[in-house]
């Protein structure tokens, strides 16, 4: 699709805000988060409260991409925002914290979309040459709001309550929601044939969500035959739809989309095995407040968009998986410094240093698995494996913020200490990047239509 200069950069403007947005929300939530299970008295929701948002936005993943796929993007981008502010009024006004996960679910539709559709409008209208440097600034737009929302989020809930939190964001978003929508709706749906054949996906979005939070439901509980059989019946129900939303090959990497997929839900993993319970550290085992709580993980943003900016500039001198690698090494690196943050004697001060380290590592490896990803099919399939990448981001959160959720709870009917449970939470991370580095071998570009599913 042919536009001209300054309608791109409006395109790309737009588009960065409304990322921007939704890393917000994600990054103020878990600053405030400590704070809002205290009030409510909802510790043993922790790690639902993030897995329902990122297990919701499964499917609002999978139908954007299709719809954009089928009628453009700007129809799915309104439902996507219109919903995202109803969650932030949801969980803004809650009394109860199963009130809260219900806001977060519906910030995670809102969200979903906003994950995929920036993709498919960077892959339709910017010249070829020009979308490396643009899927950067999406990841920015993720990752640069990390560096000033602990802070504002802390200022917030100390300030005026943690519900504003989510209340403050509803204006901006209807703005930028403004904003982008003129912008949308000049890009056309992609060619018919193909995917006018297709069958839908959303069916099998929902029993996957479904499937998955059973597993991540049954996790936290107590009695042993429960959670055996809450897991069971969650992969039984689970496992058909991931065979036909996920690319072909995706478990054991084959080059191109595939590998770009594994790597990312091992990558989004392994960092939110850490980053979602610094500051639960900060607060139970050091006793800070919201505000330092935020604070610990921002070196990490720092560095990551660092790596990003790095990553961009070589996409054409440095090949994908050498880039990969090193992003996992660091990653595991980064991890096993941040464990002498479960005890109270570790200055704060180290694990911002240490953290720092692991959030450049997912800098370095972010943006080559989004080139590979998009580079390896045709424009007409754009929508479906941008929903494929964001897929895996989601899953890979949601499933260790549920396994360190369920530590956590385990903690709380005094199975063990909340310092164990953070270190099996850590430890879980480790071994997912070891994972991940295997996988990162087959990051490596192929030329379109070859790694479709």
């Amino acid at each position: 699709m042919e536009t001209s200069l300054n309608n791109r950069r409006l395109l790309g403007a737009g588009l960065f805000l409304t990322v921007t947005i939704a890393a917000f929300e994600v990054t103020a939530v878990i600053t405030a988060l400590p704070t809002i299970v205290d009030d409510l008295d909802g510790a043993s929701l922790y790690g639902a409260t993030i897995a329902a948002n990122l297990l919701a936005s499964i499917v609002a993943i999978v139908a954007a991409g299709e719809y954009a796929d089928r009628v453009g993007p700007a129809r799915p981008y309104a439902v996507a925002a219109i919903v995202f502010v109803a969650g932030l009024l949801v969980s803004g006004g809650a009394t109860a914290m199963p009130i809260v996960v219900l806001g977060r679910v519906l910030q995670g539709l809102g969200a979903g979309g906003f994950a995929t559709l920036p993709y498919v409008a960077i892959r339709r209208v910017f010249p070829e040459s020009e979308q490396p440097k643009m899927y950067a600034v999406l990841s920015a737009g993720w990752v640069l709001p990390s560096l000033i929302a602990p802070l504002v989020a802390g200022w917030l809930t100390e300030t005026f309550g943690w519900r504003w939190v989510f209340l403050s964001l509803v204006p901006l978003a209807v703005v930028v929601t403004a904003l982008v929508f003129a912008q949308l709706v000049r890009i056309p749906a992609a060619e018919h044939g193909a995917v006018e054949r297709q069958v839908s996906r959303i069916p099998h979005a929902f029993r996957l969500s479904a499937g998955a939070g059973l597993v991540l439901a049954g996790l936290p509980q107590a009695n042993p035959v429960l959670v055996i059989a809450l897991v069971v019946v969650g992969v039984t129900l689970a496992a058909p739809s991931m065979r036909v939303l996920w690319p072909a090959g995706w478990i054991r990497a084959r080059t191109g989309l595939a590998a770009a997929v594994a790597v990312r839900m091992c990558a989004t993993a392994a960092f939110g095995g850490v980053d979602g319970f610094v500051p639960l550290a900060a607060e139970r085992i050091h006793g800070v407040g919201a505000t330092a709580q935020g604070f610990v993980i921002i070196g990490a943003a720092l560095t990551w968009t660092a790596g990003q900016i790095y990553a961009a500039r070589h996409v054409d001198s440095i090949e994908p998986t050498r880039l990969v690698r090193t992003g996992f090494v660091l990653l595991a690196l980064g991890t096993l410094l941040v464990v002498p943050v479960i005890s109270s004697a570790t200055p704060l001060w180290a694990t911002f240093c240490a953290w720092a380290v692991g959030g450049l590592g997912m800098g370095l490896l972010f943006n080559p698995t989004t080139v590979v990803a998009l580079a390896s099919v045709g424009e007409e399939e754009s929508g479906r494996a941008s929903s494929q990448l964001s897929m895996a981001d989601s899953l890979g959160f949601a499933s260790t913020s549920a396994i360190g959720g369920a530590l956590v709870a385990a903690s709380e009917r005094d199975a063990f200490s909340i310092n164990t449970a953070l270190a099996g939470s850590f430890a879980v991370t480790v071994a997912i990047t070891v994972v991940g580095w295997f996988a990162g071998r087959n990051i490596r570009r192929v030329d379109r239509g070859v790694s479709r599913s």
